[in-house]
């Protein structure tokens, strides 16, 4: 019987907030693709794709490097090739799945095909195809051209590599807190000398240019800031907690992102940085805060967040099946393609977390420590 549970209140709802920002910009993406008018050009839709993301990789680098301190605590160690497995069981499934679909099924029907995409599949396909298999889509995306139907794939590959050597520093070096600032500080000084290079003309400018990118996006130092927030949290930080629970730094930082997303803004050199500490504070307050001023705990979001993974790796293959439908209705406007999009892709994300998912997530208790996300809610929690 498993007596040690970590259940975050809210981080459901963090989840499938992250996802709806993806999914309204590749709406907007898809529908300039298919020669549709659209407002992918609008700061809003246009930058918070990416941003989405980034809050998928703050939750991330703090749920994990929360669960990692209370699995040593409780453990005196912290077991990582159990952390491995419970990572290939919530992963790989859905993974794969895609890309067995993305690759070979979907090309093969005249209905998904999407214009000057479609065609680049074929294109360097076996080394795609390798570097997908290999959990290194993000390395795909910079070498050759996209995969239609699982580019947004490109995000859980930079997810796998970070699981890959997370555990390993969390458990090696007892310092978390040079770890954590380390690990920022570090990226940063690489990502600004890279970008250095690139405007240096050489013969290996080209080669450098592919390094930045593949840097710029790997985005451990936004996992870090996460992470970095739930070592205060687990330590009960005396000194920072009643500042960043303050119902001022909760009033500041909500306002801050409101606007700064709606706006569009992005900040010079530092723009995901500056995103990653602001969606690190709102995650803390939400998930540890008993006076958070922003509650997201309710069965629609729970459910919402739980099929989350589903949401964020179909959506791409249903907006593509929406707008073909749209335009073969000859109803091209967002009163339909937007609430048929969500409306299919939460059908179609659900079949697929109770039939594909579900099925492999029941093992993970077997090798959990810890009972966490909704193992742990169905019991009683910490919280």
């Amino acid at each position: 019987m498993h007596l040690n549970k970590v259940y975050f209140k809210g981080l459901n709802g963090i989840r499938f907030i992250a996802a709806t920002l993806v999914i309204l910009h590749h709406i907007e993406q898809l529908k300039r693709i298919f020669g549709l008018k659209n407002y992918f050009d609008n700061p809003f839709i246009h930058h918070i794709g990416n941003l989405g993301v980034i809050l998928f990789f703050v939750l991330s680098g703090f749920l994990i490097t929360f669960l990692l301190l209370k699995e040593e605590q409780v453990t005196a160690t912290i077991a990582v090739k159990e952390f491995y497995i419970r990572r290939i069981l919530r992963i790989w499934p859905l993974y794969y799945f895609i890309i067995l679909l993305s690759f070979f099924i979907l090309p093969a029907l005249r209905v998904f095909d999407i214009p000057n995409l479609s065609e680049t599949l074929n294109v360097h396909f076996l080394p795609k195809l390798f570097l997908f298999i290999a959990f290194l889509p993000n390395v795909a995306l910079f070498l050759f051209p996209s995969v239609p139907y699982a580019s947004q794939a490109w995000s859980v590959g930079v997810e796998e590599q970070f699981y890959l050597i997370w555990p390993l520093l969390i458990k090696k070096i007892k310092n978390r807190t040079k770890l954590l600032l380390g690990i920022v500080a570090s990226y940063l000084m690489i990502k600004s000398t890279l970008f250095i290079l690139t405007e240096i003309p050489s013969g290996l400018n080209s080669y450098v240019k592919l390094i930045y990118l593949f840097w710029d996006n790997f985005n451990i130092d936004c996992m870090a800031i996460g992470g970095f927030v739930a070592l205060l949290l687990f330590k009960k930080e005396k000194g920072t907690l009643p500042f960043l629970f303050s119902k001022t730094t909760q009033f500041v930082t909500i306002i801050t992102l409101v606007v700064s997303l709606g706006l569009g803004i992005e900040f010079p050199y530092v723009n995901k940085e500056i995103y990653a500490i602001l969606f690190s504070f709102l995650i803390l307050n939400i998930a540890g805060n008993p006076n958070t001023i922003v509650n997201l705990e309710n069965n629609l979001f729970n459910f919402l967040g739980k099929i989350s993974y589903g949401l964020y790796m179909y959506h791409f293959i249903v907006i593509i099946a929406v707008i073909k439908l749209s335009l073969f209705l000859k109803i091209n406007n967002n009163a339909f393609i937007y609430p048929s999009t969500i409306i299919m892709t939460i059908g179609v994300a659900t079949l697929s977390y109770y039939f594909l998912e579900k099925p492999f997530l029941k093992y993970k208790v077997k090798h959990s420590k810890i009972l966490s996300g909704e193992e742990a809610r169905n019991h009683d929690s910490i919280q």
